[in-house]
């Protein structure tokens, strides 16, 4: 069956293990991340030959208004892009589900990098590709991803990657004391949340729930909370998980004091670190929807680690219709009426 029977110990392994040793895997693709997102349905289909599995995709269901839903592959499918036909064919063992679901849309966003041949690719067959043009309003996820390489790298080939500033703070924060320790206690994940929660209201920005972060621990045995502490001051705290050799640093926050220590600057290069002694490929900074240093601090701060590596641009939105004019409504008008919310809540 290209559905995934959960009931079925044997086939979830398969499915699991293909999942998480692809050279295409990504975290939200993994089945547990359903467990964290546990708000939304789960599906998950795959395509094999001769009893191995080839592509796979997990699928969030999302109902909307008038009983249709939206199928959603967060960076997904898992499998070589590329091969246009396989994609196509994983697409059509998911037709039960559409139907099941009552889909207007099915939603990919892939962790595969941007290029003319490929955005042309699926345009050509009928796909609707979101990519260049398309502004934070438009996108799930952000298409511009900040990653370090990590292979073959060293601590001090490490630092020679980030900007000669960003060097000078890590030192300046280590030298003056601050100290970086990890755990998955309740302890740190209070913690992390305190702080995540002041840099909220800082920057005025909405967060995830303490629960969406017990979920998060609950899903992935190696998730770690990383805290900045100086003297009696916690500074700033981070989620990363190793996801087999890919590092995601998830999620982050700094506190409203001694922000001149620098903090979260020492603390990734830390986690970095982490990733180099277990052996990992890459270390992602995660998304920036804005490349402009001047106007958006947090490209600004994340970019400073990846002078040598650069952006990665991914492919963006890849959406196979189904119903037009819901799709139409759920990727014009909705965006709309959120923005004029935000604009509202801000008033």
């Amino acid at each position: 069956m290209p559905i995934l029977d959960k009931s079925n110990a044997e086939d979830v392994k398969r499915y699991e293990t293909f999942m998480r040793n692809s050279p295409f895997r990504s975290i939200t693709q993994d089945p547990n991340w359903a467990n964290v997102k546990d708000d939304w349905g789960n599906e998950q289909v795959y395509i094999e030959r001769d009893g191995e599995i080839v592509a796979a995709m997990s699928l969030l269901i999302r109902k909307v208004p008038g009983g249709f839903s939206l199928l959603y592959a967060p960076r997904g499918p898992i499998c070589d892009l590329h091969n246009q036909k396989l994609v196509a064919e994983l697409i059509q063992e998911a037709e039960v589900l559409v139907k099941k679901h009552k889909a207007f849309a099915l939603k990919m966003d892939p962790e595969q990098l941007y290029t003319d041949e490929m955005d042309k690719l699926y345009r050509d067959a009928g796909y609707i590709v979101r990519n260049e043009g398309a502004g934070k309003e438009d996108l799930i996820q952000p298409r511009y991803n900040m990653i370090v390489k990590l292979t073959d790298e060293d601590e001090d080939s490490l630092m020679l990657k980030f900007r000669s500033r960003t060097r000078s703070k890590i030192r300046s924060s280590a030298r003056k004391g601050v100290e970086i320790s990890y755990s998955r206690s309740d302890e740190y994940l209070k913690k992390f949340f305190e702080i995540h929660e002041e840099m909220s209201v800082r920057n005025q920005i909405s967060i995830r729930s303490y629960d969406y972060f017990v979920k998060m621990r609950e899903a992935f045995d190696d998730l770690r909370i990383y805290i900045a502490k100086h003297e009696d001051d916690y500074l700033a705290g981070a989620i990363t998980i190793n996801y087999n050799g890919k590092l995601y640093y998830l999620y982050a926050g700094s506190s409203n004091t001694k922000r001149n220590l620098n903090p979260s600057y020492l603390m990734n290069y830390e986690m970095m670190k982490w990733g180099l002694e277990i052996g990992a490929e890459q270390y992602d900074l995660g998304g920036v929807f804005v490349l402009d240093s001047e106007q958006d601090g947090l490209y600004n701060f994340k970019n400073s680690f990846c002078q040598v590596d650069g952006v990665t641009e991914f492919i963006g939105e890849i959406d196979k219709v189904y119903k037009p004019f819901i799709y139409n409504l759920f990727v014009k008008v909705v965006p709309k009426i959120q923005k004029l919310k935000k604009k509202l809540q801000k008033k």
